[in-house]
């Protein structure tokens, strides 16, 4: 009796390398681990191994470049509905490429955690995002300053609530539901900024007085919305 399915396909070989150096990164530590160790552990020759990472550190995020990729393509194909909630849901494209493997993604916290070198390579990873969003953003603008700054608050304001929300999800082990998490951190930011949070202008009676104490140093338009909160309130 034969085996219909043939051999089984080889994994790409940038996961093969991925795979090698995380496991040696766990087992002797980021440091102390070479590119010649991670090549032979693949079988491969160092040439192989810079064909696909520039660094040791690339080579702990071997996902984020497709990510990125995945992301720029969702965006350019978004129709005309809210921003805020286009760049939410491309947030979400994140969330779900660590959700994939949730032990791996917990293990490179971790891992991030202790080396240095490696959180400020996450954070420039981050920025990447968070320049994507917002060059969305801003495209979906007038063209005017005002408009440029309100991409990149609502840019940074996304990638903070979504970040807190996933490494809550990290911090815990991977336990839980990890798209409930950066949902209910979102959900503040479509509040604030949505097109749904916007309120048609109220006109107070005369003879109607609003108190409202507000932090010294408060943004301006984070008082505008509270005294219009107040006054749509029955």
């Amino acid at each position: 009796m034969t085996d219909d399915r043939g051999p089984a396909k080889k994994p790409p070989m940038r996961d093969v390398l991925a795979e090698a150096a995380f496991g040696l990164f766990m087992e002797r530590g980021f440091e102390r681990t070479t590119v010649d160790d991670i090549v032979a552990r693949a079988g491969v020759g160092r040439r192989s191994f810079f064909r696909y990472f520039p660094s040791k550190e690339d080579a702990v995020f071997p996902d984020h470049e497709r990510c990125l990729a995945d992301m720029t393509a969702f965006l350019e194909a978004a129709g005309d509905g809210d921003p805020v909630d286009t760049v939410c849901d491309a947030a979400r494209l994140v969330l779900r490429m660590y959700a994939v493997n949730p032990e791996f993604s917990v293990q490179r916290y971790r891992l991030t955690r202790e080396v240095p070198g490696l959180r400020t390579y996450e954070l420039s990873v981050v920025r990447r995002y968070e320049r994507t969003l917002a060059g969305y953003l801003e495209r979906c603008g007038d063209g005017t300053r005002e408009a440029a700054l309100r991409a990149e608050v609502i840019a940074a304001s996304v990638v903070a609530a979504h970040n807190n929300g996933l490494r809550f999800w990290l911090r815990s082990g991977g336990q839980g539901d990890a798209g409930a998490e950066v949902d209910r951190a979102l959900e503040l930011v479509r509040t604030v900024w949505g097109r749904a949070s916007a309120r048609p202008a109220v006109t107070a009676a005369e003879d109607e007085v609003i108190v409202m104490v507000a932090a010294k140093g408060a943004p301006m338009w984070r008082v505008v919305q509270r005294i219009e909160s107040a006054l749509g309130q029955d």
